[in-house]
Protein backbone atom coordinates (compact mmCIF):
# COMPACT_ATOMS: atom_id res chain seq x y z
CA UNK A 1 0.00 0.00 0.00
CA UNK A 2 0.99 3.61 -0.85
CA UNK A 3 2.68 5.60 2.24
CA UNK A 4 0.09 7.24 3.94
CA UNK A 5 0.89 10.34 6.44
CA UNK A 6 -0.71 9.72 10.09
CA UNK A 7 -2.93 12.51 9.63
CA UNK A 8 -4.43 11.30 6.27
CA UNK A 9 -4.70 7.53 8.02
CA UNK A 10 -6.40 9.10 10.79
CA UNK A 11 -8.65 11.31 8.60
CA UNK A 12 -10.18 8.65 6.46
CA UNK A 13 -10.34 5.76 9.82
CA UNK A 14 -12.63 8.86 11.98
CA UNK A 15 -14.67 9.20 9.14
CA UNK A 16 -15.76 5.55 8.62
CA UNK A 17 -15.76 5.18 12.23
CA UNK A 18 -19.06 7.45 11.84
CA UNK A 19 -19.85 6.19 9.16
CA UNK A 20 -19.17 8.70 6.70
CA UNK A 21 -17.65 9.46 3.00
CA UNK A 22 -14.24 10.47 4.00
CA UNK A 23 -13.54 14.24 2.66
CA UNK A 24 -10.21 12.66 1.13
CA UNK A 25 -8.28 9.54 0.76
CA UNK A 26 -10.51 7.74 -0.97
CA UNK A 27 -8.26 6.40 -3.41
CA UNK A 28 -6.70 4.37 -0.61
CA UNK A 29 -9.67 1.74 -0.38
CA UNK A 30 -11.59 2.58 -3.90
CA UNK A 31 -12.84 -0.80 -4.91
CA UNK A 32 -14.17 -1.25 -8.83
CA UNK A 33 -13.35 2.52 -10.16
CA UNK A 34 -10.64 0.76 -12.03
CA UNK A 35 -12.84 0.57 -14.91
CA UNK A 36 -13.49 4.32 -14.83
CA UNK A 37 -10.16 5.50 -14.06
CA UNK A 38 -8.64 5.70 -17.71
CA UNK A 39 -12.19 7.34 -18.82
CA UNK A 40 -12.00 10.26 -15.82
CA UNK A 41 -8.63 10.85 -16.55
CA UNK A 42 -9.61 11.85 -20.04
CA UNK A 43 -12.44 14.01 -19.07
CA UNK A 44 -10.01 15.49 -16.46
CA UNK A 45 -7.61 16.57 -19.91
CA UNK A 46 -10.69 17.93 -21.42
CA UNK A 47 -11.71 19.94 -18.95
CA UNK A 48 -8.07 21.38 -18.18
CA UNK A 49 -7.41 21.96 -21.71
CA UNK A 50 -10.83 24.40 -21.68
CA UNK A 51 -13.30 22.00 -22.86
CA UNK A 52 -16.32 20.75 -21.04
CA UNK A 53 -17.78 17.26 -20.09
CA UNK A 54 -21.27 16.56 -18.78
CA UNK A 55 -21.74 13.13 -16.74
CA UNK A 56 -24.75 11.23 -15.41
CA UNK A 57 -24.40 8.97 -12.76
CA UNK A 58 -26.74 6.00 -11.75
CA UNK A 59 -26.91 3.69 -9.14
CA UNK A 60 -29.29 2.40 -6.30
CA UNK A 61 -29.22 3.54 -2.86
CA UNK A 62 -25.75 2.49 -1.36
CA UNK A 63 -24.13 1.15 -4.58
CA UNK A 64 -21.63 4.49 -3.61
CA UNK A 65 -22.18 7.21 -5.96
CA UNK A 66 -20.91 9.97 -3.46
CA UNK A 67 -18.03 8.28 -2.77
CA UNK A 68 -17.79 7.94 -6.80
CA UNK A 69 -18.19 11.65 -6.91
CA UNK A 70 -15.65 12.73 -4.41
CA UNK A 71 -12.93 10.25 -5.84
CA UNK A 72 -13.33 11.84 -8.98
CA UNK A 73 -13.08 15.32 -7.27
CA UNK A 74 -9.71 14.06 -5.16
CA UNK A 75 -8.26 13.27 -8.85
CA UNK A 76 -9.38 17.02 -9.91
CA UNK A 77 -8.10 18.73 -6.93
CA UNK A 78 -4.49 16.75 -7.43
CA UNK A 79 -4.80 17.98 -11.33
CA UNK A 80 -5.27 21.63 -9.80
CA UNK A 81 -8.96 21.82 -10.34
CA UNK A 82 -11.34 23.45 -8.06
CA UNK A 83 -14.40 21.30 -7.07
CA UNK A 84 -17.60 21.39 -5.62
CA UNK A 85 -20.07 19.21 -4.28
CA UNK A 86 -24.29 20.40 -3.93
CA UNK A 87 -27.19 18.39 -2.58
CA UNK A 88 -29.99 19.11 -4.43
CA UNK A 89 -33.13 19.22 -2.10
CA UNK A 90 -36.67 20.57 -2.30
CA UNK A 91 -36.00 23.63 0.45
CA UNK A 92 -32.28 24.09 0.04
CA UNK A 93 -31.51 23.86 -3.06
CA UNK A 94 -34.08 23.70 -5.56
CA UNK A 95 -32.90 22.94 -8.84
CA UNK A 96 -35.01 25.05 -10.57
CA UNK A 97 -33.93 28.12 -8.42
CA UNK A 98 -30.29 27.83 -10.11
CA UNK A 99 -29.29 31.00 -8.28
CA UNK A 100 -29.60 28.54 -5.03
CA UNK A 101 -27.49 25.87 -7.26
CA UNK A 102 -24.53 28.73 -7.86
CA UNK A 103 -24.63 30.01 -4.13
CA UNK A 104 -24.09 26.46 -2.69
CA UNK A 105 -21.27 26.47 -5.34
CA UNK A 106 -19.46 29.31 -3.82
CA UNK A 107 -20.05 28.05 -0.22
CA UNK A 108 -18.67 24.10 -0.98
CA UNK A 109 -15.82 25.48 -3.43
CA UNK A 110 -12.69 23.61 -2.62
CA UNK A 111 -8.98 23.61 -4.02
CA UNK A 112 -5.98 21.60 -3.91
CA UNK A 113 -4.75 24.22 -1.33
CA UNK A 114 -8.14 25.40 0.11
CA UNK A 115 -10.97 24.22 2.01
CA UNK A 116 -14.69 25.03 1.94
CA UNK A 117 -15.34 27.94 0.50
CA UNK A 118 -12.21 28.65 -1.17
CA UNK A 119 -13.93 31.85 -3.25
CA UNK A 120 -12.19 34.53 -1.26
CA UNK A 121 -8.60 33.02 -1.78
CA UNK A 122 -9.45 32.12 -5.61
CA UNK A 123 -10.90 35.43 -6.12
CA UNK A 124 -7.60 37.15 -4.01
CA UNK A 125 -5.22 34.70 -6.40
CA UNK A 126 -6.76 36.04 -9.57
CA UNK A 127 -6.25 39.84 -8.56
CA UNK A 128 -2.97 38.89 -7.49
CA UNK A 129 -2.30 37.26 -11.08
CA UNK A 130 -3.46 40.08 -12.61
CA UNK A 131 -1.38 42.44 -11.08
CA UNK A 132 1.43 40.25 -12.31
CA UNK A 133 0.34 40.24 -15.79
CA UNK A 134 0.25 44.15 -15.52
CA UNK A 135 3.73 44.30 -14.05
CA UNK A 136 5.29 41.98 -16.71
CA UNK A 137 3.38 44.03 -19.54
CA UNK A 138 4.97 46.89 -17.98
CA UNK A 139 1.95 48.51 -18.11
CA UNK A 140 2.55 50.38 -14.77
CA UNK A 141 5.33 50.48 -12.62
CA UNK A 142 5.20 48.67 -8.96
CA UNK A 143 5.66 51.87 -7.01
CA UNK A 144 2.88 53.87 -8.96
CA UNK A 145 -0.22 52.70 -7.02
CA UNK A 146 -2.95 54.57 -8.85
CA UNK A 147 -1.26 53.34 -12.64
CA UNK A 148 -1.36 49.71 -11.16
CA UNK A 149 -4.75 50.13 -10.04
CA UNK A 150 -6.35 51.94 -13.59
CA UNK A 151 -4.24 48.85 -15.29
CA UNK A 152 -5.38 45.97 -13.23
CA UNK A 153 -8.82 47.39 -14.00
CA UNK A 154 -8.67 47.64 -17.55
CA UNK A 155 -7.52 44.08 -17.58
CA UNK A 156 -10.42 42.86 -15.77
CA UNK A 157 -12.89 44.45 -17.85
CA UNK A 158 -10.79 42.93 -20.94
CA UNK A 159 -10.71 39.37 -19.74
CA UNK A 160 -14.51 39.24 -18.01
CA UNK A 161 -15.95 41.35 -21.56
CA UNK A 162 -18.16 37.86 -22.30
CA UNK A 163 -19.33 37.47 -19.02
CA UNK A 164 -20.35 41.22 -18.55
CA UNK A 165 -22.25 41.47 -21.99
CA UNK A 166 -24.74 38.92 -20.14
CA UNK A 167 -23.98 39.92 -16.61
CA UNK A 168 -21.77 43.40 -15.78
CA UNK A 169 -22.68 42.84 -12.42
CA UNK A 170 -20.02 40.43 -11.77
CA UNK A 171 -17.12 42.49 -12.80
CA UNK A 172 -18.59 45.10 -11.13
CA UNK A 173 -18.83 43.26 -7.64
CA UNK A 174 -15.08 42.43 -8.41
CA UNK A 175 -14.32 46.14 -8.70
CA UNK A 176 -16.14 46.93 -5.57
CA UNK A 177 -14.48 43.87 -3.76
CA UNK A 178 -10.81 45.38 -5.07
CA UNK A 179 -11.14 48.80 -4.30
CA UNK A 180 -12.76 48.06 -0.60
CA UNK A 181 -10.52 45.94 0.28
CA UNK A 182 -7.55 48.46 -1.21
CA UNK A 183 -9.37 51.21 1.37
CA UNK A 184 -9.05 48.77 4.43
CA UNK A 185 -12.98 48.51 4.42
CA UNK A 186 -12.70 44.68 5.18
CA UNK A 187 -16.25 44.80 6.19
CA UNK A 188 -17.65 46.37 2.83
CA UNK A 189 -15.36 43.75 0.83
CA UNK A 190 -16.77 40.94 2.55
CA UNK A 191 -20.26 41.75 2.08
CA UNK A 192 -19.14 42.35 -1.38
CA UNK A 193 -17.88 39.36 -1.72
CA UNK A 194 -20.83 37.39 -0.15
CA UNK A 195 -23.16 39.29 -3.02
CA UNK A 196 -21.09 38.23 -5.78
CA UNK A 197 -21.04 34.47 -4.25
CA UNK A 198 -24.71 34.42 -4.39
CA UNK A 199 -25.70 35.34 -0.81
CA UNK A 200 -28.98 37.11 -0.27
CA UNK A 201 -29.62 40.18 1.79
CA UNK A 202 -26.37 42.01 1.26
CA UNK A 203 -26.64 45.29 2.80
CA UNK A 204 -27.71 48.21 0.56
CA UNK A 205 -24.52 50.29 1.28
CA UNK A 206 -22.24 47.65 0.61
CA UNK A 207 -23.98 47.24 -3.06
CA UNK A 208 -23.42 50.87 -3.61
CA UNK A 209 -19.81 50.57 -3.28
CA UNK A 210 -19.81 47.84 -6.01
CA UNK A 211 -22.51 49.52 -8.22
CA UNK A 212 -24.78 47.01 -8.27
CA UNK A 213 -28.64 46.44 -7.37
CA UNK A 214 -30.76 43.49 -5.76
CA UNK A 215 -29.87 39.82 -5.33
CA UNK A 216 -28.54 37.29 -7.69
CA UNK A 217 -31.26 35.49 -9.86
CA UNK A 218 -31.74 32.51 -12.02
CA UNK A 219 -31.26 34.15 -15.13
CA UNK A 220 -27.78 35.30 -13.99
CA UNK A 221 -26.52 32.66 -12.39
CA UNK A 222 -25.66 30.90 -15.62
CA UNK A 223 -23.38 33.83 -15.92
CA UNK A 224 -21.79 34.04 -12.52
CA UNK A 225 -20.80 30.23 -13.11
CA UNK A 226 -19.63 31.68 -16.43
CA UNK A 227 -17.55 34.76 -14.83
CA UNK A 228 -16.42 32.41 -11.87
CA UNK A 229 -14.81 29.62 -14.37
CA UNK A 230 -12.90 32.33 -15.91
CA UNK A 231 -11.76 33.73 -12.74
CA UNK A 232 -10.00 30.33 -11.79
CA UNK A 233 -8.44 29.57 -15.09
CA UNK A 234 -6.70 33.23 -14.38
CA UNK A 235 -5.94 32.31 -11.22
CA UNK A 236 -4.46 28.74 -11.65
CA UNK A 237 -7.18 26.48 -11.67
CA UNK A 238 -7.95 25.69 -15.36
CA UNK A 239 -11.57 24.09 -14.55
CA UNK A 240 -14.06 23.06 -11.98
CA UNK A 241 -15.73 20.09 -11.28
CA UNK A 242 -19.37 20.80 -9.81
CA UNK A 243 -21.03 17.74 -8.54
CA UNK A 244 -25.24 18.04 -8.44
CA UNK A 245 -25.36 14.86 -5.97
CA UNK A 246 -29.39 13.31 -5.26
CA UNK A 247 -30.68 14.86 -7.93
CA UNK A 248 -33.64 11.69 -7.54
CA UNK A 249 -35.03 13.82 -5.23
CA UNK A 250 -36.55 15.80 -7.77
CA UNK A 251 -39.43 12.99 -7.93
CA UNK A 252 -40.57 14.04 -4.49
CA UNK A 253 -41.38 17.76 -5.36
CA UNK A 254 -44.95 19.37 -6.19
CA UNK A 255 -45.39 18.22 -9.86
CA UNK A 256 -44.97 22.49 -11.23
CA UNK A 257 -41.50 22.40 -9.31
CA UNK A 258 -40.48 19.25 -10.89
CA UNK A 259 -40.94 20.45 -14.65
CA UNK A 260 -39.26 23.57 -14.11
CA UNK A 261 -36.25 21.37 -12.23
CA UNK A 262 -36.09 19.42 -15.17
CA UNK A 263 -35.87 21.95 -17.65
CA UNK A 264 -33.42 23.76 -15.91
CA UNK A 265 -31.61 20.55 -16.05
CA UNK A 266 -32.10 20.25 -19.57
CA UNK A 267 -30.85 24.01 -20.12
CA UNK A 268 -27.87 23.49 -18.02
CA UNK A 269 -26.77 20.39 -19.79
CA UNK A 270 -27.22 22.07 -23.50
CA UNK A 271 -25.19 24.97 -22.25
CA UNK A 272 -22.54 23.20 -20.89
CA UNK A 273 -22.32 21.16 -24.63
CA UNK A 274 -22.39 24.41 -26.41
CA UNK A 275 -19.43 25.34 -25.03
CA UNK A 276 -20.47 27.91 -22.42
CA UNK A 277 -18.70 26.70 -19.83
CA UNK A 278 -15.15 25.85 -21.03
CA UNK A 279 -13.35 23.98 -18.25
CA UNK A 280 -16.51 22.83 -16.49
CA UNK A 281 -17.15 19.37 -15.42
CA UNK A 282 -20.98 18.43 -14.29
CA UNK A 283 -21.91 15.41 -12.85
CA UNK A 284 -25.32 14.59 -11.95
CA UNK A 285 -26.06 11.70 -9.29
CA UNK A 286 -29.20 9.50 -9.51
CA UNK A 287 -31.20 6.20 -8.73
CA UNK A 288 -32.51 3.94 -11.74
CA UNK A 289 -35.93 5.23 -11.31
CA UNK A 290 -34.64 8.92 -11.69
CA UNK A 291 -33.56 8.22 -15.12
CA UNK A 292 -36.25 5.59 -15.94
CA UNK A 293 -39.36 6.44 -14.18
CA UNK A 294 -42.23 8.67 -14.76
CA UNK A 295 -41.44 11.16 -12.30
CA UNK A 296 -38.33 11.82 -13.29
CA UNK A 297 -36.12 12.16 -16.51
CA UNK A 298 -38.67 10.54 -18.65
CA UNK A 299 -41.17 13.40 -17.89
CA UNK A 300 -39.36 15.59 -20.43
CA UNK A 301 -38.63 14.29 -23.56
CA UNK A 302 -35.60 16.37 -24.37
CA UNK A 303 -34.06 15.18 -21.06
CA UNK A 304 -34.61 12.04 -21.61
CA UNK A 305 -33.16 12.23 -25.46
CA UNK A 306 -30.08 13.34 -24.10
CA UNK A 307 -29.64 10.55 -21.22
CA UNK A 308 -30.52 7.68 -23.11
CA UNK A 309 -28.29 4.98 -22.78
CA UNK A 310 -28.54 0.90 -23.60
CA UNK A 311 -27.80 -0.56 -20.52
CA UNK A 312 -29.23 -3.82 -21.86
CA UNK A 313 -26.07 -5.10 -22.59
CA UNK A 314 -24.21 -7.25 -20.30
CA UNK A 315 -22.53 -4.63 -17.83
CA UNK A 316 -19.29 -6.12 -18.02
CA UNK A 317 -19.57 -3.92 -21.20
CA UNK A 318 -21.19 -0.72 -20.01
CA UNK A 319 -19.14 2.17 -21.59
CA UNK A 320 -17.40 4.58 -19.41
CA UNK A 321 -16.97 7.39 -22.16
CA UNK A 322 -20.73 7.17 -22.59
CA UNK A 323 -23.24 10.31 -21.20
CA UNK A 324 -24.64 8.10 -18.59
CA UNK A 325 -22.94 5.63 -17.06
CA UNK A 326 -23.61 2.83 -13.55
CA UNK A 327 -22.43 1.92 -10.70
CA UNK A 328 -22.31 -1.85 -10.53
CA UNK A 329 -22.98 -1.88 -6.63
CA UNK A 330 -21.24 -3.95 -4.24
CA UNK A 331 -20.72 -7.91 -3.26
CA UNK A 332 -19.65 -9.97 -0.66
CA UNK A 333 -16.59 -10.51 -2.76
CA UNK A 334 -15.91 -6.39 -3.29
CA UNK A 335 -17.24 -5.95 0.46
CA UNK A 336 -14.38 -7.84 1.63
CA UNK A 337 -11.69 -6.45 -0.60
CA UNK A 338 -12.85 -3.32 0.52
CA UNK A 339 -12.92 -4.59 4.20
CA UNK A 340 -8.93 -5.91 3.23
CA UNK A 341 -8.28 -2.32 2.34
CA UNK A 342 -9.43 -0.22 5.36
CA UNK A 343 -7.82 -3.61 7.73
CA UNK A 344 -4.28 -2.99 6.26
CA UNK A 345 -4.52 1.08 6.40
CA UNK A 346 -6.02 0.63 9.99
CA UNK A 347 -3.03 -1.63 10.88
CA UNK A 348 -0.25 0.18 9.10
CA UNK A 349 -1.28 2.96 12.03
CA UNK A 350 -1.76 0.52 15.04
CA UNK A 351 0.77 -0.39 17.44
CA UNK A 352 -0.11 -4.02 16.92
CA UNK A 353 -0.13 -4.44 13.50
CA UNK A 354 0.54 -7.99 12.94
CA UNK A 355 -2.66 -8.75 15.67
CA UNK A 356 -4.71 -6.41 13.70
CA UNK A 357 -4.51 -8.37 10.57
CA UNK A 358 -4.07 -11.96 11.89
CA UNK A 359 -7.74 -11.68 14.04
CA UNK A 360 -9.03 -9.57 11.47
CA UNK A 361 -8.16 -11.94 8.15
CA UNK A 362 -10.28 -12.54 5.32
CA UNK A 363 -12.28 -14.89 6.50
CA UNK A 364 -13.33 -12.98 9.26
CA UNK A 365 -14.11 -10.04 6.60
CA UNK A 366 -16.24 -12.15 5.07
CA UNK A 367 -18.10 -13.61 7.98
CA UNK A 368 -18.69 -9.53 8.87
CA UNK A 369 -19.59 -8.65 5.38
CA UNK A 370 -22.26 -11.44 5.33
CA UNK A 371 -23.91 -10.65 8.64
CA UNK A 372 -24.03 -7.23 7.70
CA UNK A 373 -25.94 -7.45 4.70
CA UNK A 374 -28.10 -10.64 5.90
CA UNK A 375 -28.97 -7.83 8.36
CA UNK A 376 -30.15 -5.79 5.72
CA UNK A 377 -32.61 -8.64 4.30
CA UNK A 378 -29.71 -9.92 1.96
CA UNK A 379 -29.33 -6.52 -0.03
CA UNK A 380 -25.60 -6.30 -0.26
CA UNK A 381 -25.72 -3.33 -2.23
CA UNK A 382 -26.53 -1.23 0.87
CA UNK A 383 -24.01 -2.51 3.23
CA UNK A 384 -20.85 -1.05 2.92
CA UNK A 385 -21.70 1.76 5.29
CA UNK A 386 -22.33 0.06 7.85
CA UNK A 387 -20.09 -2.92 7.46
CA UNK A 388 -17.52 -0.34 7.19
CA UNK A 389 -18.63 1.35 10.60
CA UNK A 390 -18.85 -1.90 12.14
CA UNK A 391 -15.88 -3.14 11.02
CA UNK A 392 -13.62 -0.02 12.40
CA UNK A 393 -15.17 1.23 15.62
CA UNK A 394 -16.71 -2.13 16.73
CA UNK A 395 -13.84 -4.82 15.59
CA UNK A 396 -10.61 -3.20 14.53
CA UNK A 397 -10.80 -0.42 17.52
CA UNK A 398 -10.70 -3.24 20.11
CA UNK A 399 -8.39 -5.65 18.56
CA UNK A 400 -5.98 -3.28 18.89
CA UNK A 401 -6.65 -1.79 22.13
CA UNK A 402 -6.96 -5.13 23.65
CA UNK A 403 -4.98 -8.05 22.94
CA UNK A 404 -7.37 -9.96 24.77
CA UNK A 405 -10.16 -9.19 22.44
CA UNK A 406 -10.84 -11.90 19.93
CA UNK A 407 -14.10 -11.09 17.47
CA UNK A 408 -14.61 -14.33 16.37
CA UNK A 409 -15.18 -14.81 20.40
CA UNK A 410 -16.06 -11.67 22.26
CA UNK A 411 -18.17 -10.00 19.56
CA UNK A 412 -21.82 -10.15 18.32
CA UNK A 413 -22.80 -8.15 14.96
CA UNK A 414 -25.83 -6.20 16.75
CA UNK A 415 -27.80 -4.18 14.15
CA UNK A 416 -30.27 -1.08 15.16
CA UNK A 417 -32.68 0.98 13.21
CA UNK A 418 -31.43 4.16 15.21
CA UNK A 419 -28.47 3.48 13.84
CA UNK A 420 -29.28 2.90 9.88
CA UNK A 421 -30.14 5.32 7.39
CA UNK A 422 -33.57 4.97 5.97
CA UNK A 423 -32.44 3.13 3.00
CA UNK A 424 -30.58 0.23 5.26
CA UNK A 425 -33.61 0.72 7.62
CA UNK A 426 -36.31 -0.15 4.36
CA UNK A 427 -33.93 -3.52 3.53
CA UNK A 428 -33.81 -3.99 7.71
CA UNK A 429 -37.31 -6.16 8.58
CA UNK A 430 -36.23 -5.40 12.51
CA UNK A 431 -35.95 -2.73 15.03
CA UNK A 432 -32.85 -4.80 16.44
CA UNK A 433 -30.82 -7.51 15.05
CA UNK A 434 -28.42 -9.81 16.76
CA UNK A 435 -26.46 -11.89 13.95
CA UNK A 436 -23.99 -14.92 14.62
CA UNK A 437 -20.69 -14.41 12.51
Amino acid sequence: MTTVSPARRREVIDALRRGAVPAAGLDLFAVGLDRFGTAVGEDLDTVAAGGSVFKAVRGEYGSGKTFFTRWIAERARRANLAAAEVQVSENETPLHRLETVYRRLTERLSTSTFPPSALRPVVDGWFYALEEDVLAAGEAAPDDVDALDRAVAALLDQRLAAVSRSAPAFAAALRGYRRATLDGDPATADAVLAWLGGQPHVAAAARRVAGVKGDLDHFAALSFLQGLLAVLRDSGHPGLLLVLDEVETLQRVRSDARDKALNALRQLIDEVHSGRFPGLYLIITGTPAFYEGPQGVQRLAPLAQRLAVDFATDARFDNPRAVQIRLPGFTVDSLIELGGRVRDLYADGSAAPDRVRRLVDDGYLGDLARAVAGGLGGKVGVAPRLFLKKLVGEVLDRVDQFPEFDPRQHYALTLTTTEMTDVERNASSADAVALEL
